[in-house]
């Protein structure tokens, strides 16, 4: 799916307009329900009169039986109450069939017709202020600009690690993302994630953590001064696809940046050089299966020891705003402010690769 999240010089912005996850149908499949089951009604009273076209009196042609256009209009002025009378039921048994038939259709036409009015007259109402509502809850929440390949991963992965649905936004221009993202459970924004007033609408002043996820670097540049201008306190994550633009994005106020194009590369070649150390870190980006990357406090037992000594692998040591390697002489003792960066099994079997028959790894210079 291909989006630009750059403003275009001298067109129209796109509309602004807040989507979130409906858990029942929408207006417009309820409003066409309610049409079908109307002209099903209309259909039905329609037959029950051509069929019992003798019971019928047309004032207007005296002694004619009538047609079934003549059946279709006396079904349409019934069921609408209009009634101009032209057209009347002269025996016995056409009048009990109205009684009991025709006059219960009529109700439950006018009970569609109205329903339908009332369906369109208050869902904008509702629909304000459901999202007046969601506003004034919505804090520390996570903010996801762009929500391509990379934007829909993250924020997969952020819900399958406890983060609930309703605490991610999505920003993107196009429409059929955000439709996405509904159907994913999130709230969705549809606007360009460079402008204030787009960011305002996702409550980007209040979230705790930002991903700038767009496909061009440009666009993740102006979204990311644009988040930082409006909430200097967010941590914000951005990707880039050039390794060349990322000094650009740390400049424009972002705390982490992955290159996303150099990091597929590195993969691609470690994946030929050695397939199987390729496997287990492509196991380890996929989340609740195989093995996991994980950041936990350091426990009480734990506390003084050495990080070799913890049983599950420890790959770093968070100590205040610094990451120290495990083989650091200042990590060597652990201690109850610490947090540590660890490989955690989960049990379950790895979606990828990491469960199959490991073969030999080929010699870069292998033929």
């Amino acid at each position: 799916m291909s989006r630009s999240g750059g403003r275009r010089s001298g067109g129209k912005p796109p509309a602004l307009q807040v989507l979130m996850p409906r858990p029942a149908a929408g207006p417009g499949r309820q409003v066409l329900r309610r049409f079908t089951i109307a002209l099903l009604v209309l259909v039905v009273t329609t037959l029950i009169v051509w069929l019992d076209a003798d019971g019928y009196r047309d004032s207007d042609h005296p002694g004619r039986t009538l047609t079934f256009i003549d059946a279709a209009y006396y079904a349409t002025v019934t069921l609408s109450t209009t009634g101009y009378g032209d057209i009347t039921p002269s025996t016995q048994a056409a009048r009990v069939v109205n009684i009991l038939v025709i006059t219960p259709l009529r109700v439950l036409f006018l009970i569609i017709l109205v329903g339908t009015t009332l369906e369109v007259l208050t869902e904008r109402t509702r629909e304000q202020f459901r999202q007046k509502r969601w506003r004034a809850a919505l804090r520390d929440h996570i903010v996801i600009v762009g929500y391509g390949t990379k934007g829909r991963s993250a924020a997969q992965t952020l819900h399958q690690q406890g983060c609930a649905a309703e605490l991610i936004v999505v920003v993107d221009p196009n429409h059929k993302a955000v439709e996405l993202a509904n159907h994913d459970g999130f709230t969705g924004v549809a606007g360009d994630g460079t402008r204030s007033e787009v960011l305002a609408r996702a409550e980007v002043q209040r979230a705790r953590k930002v991903v700038v996820a767009p496909q061009r670097d440009e666009t993740s540049v102006l979204a990311t001064l644009t988040v930082r201008q409006l909430n200097p306190r967010a941590k914000i994550v951005a990707a880039v696809r050039e390794e060349e633009n990322a000094p650009l994005l740390r400049q424009s106020g972002a705390d982490a940046v992955v290159t996303t194009a150099a990091s597929a590369g590195r993969l691609l070649g470690m994946s030929m050089a050695s397939p199987n150390v390729a496997a287990v870190l492509e196991d380890l980006l996929s989340y609740g299966a195989g093995l996991d990357v994980e950041e936990r406090p350091v426990t009480r037992a734990e506390t003084g020891a050495s990080p070799r000594a913890l049983e599950e692998p420890v790959l770093a040591v968070v100590r205040g705003h610094r990451m120290l390697a495990v083989g650091d002489p200042a990590a060597a003792a652990l201690r109850a402010d610490d947090r540590v960066i660890i490989v955690h099994d989960t049990g379950i079997g790895p979606p990828g690769t990491v469960s199959r028959e490991t073969r030999p790894a080929s010699r870069p210079d292998a033929d």
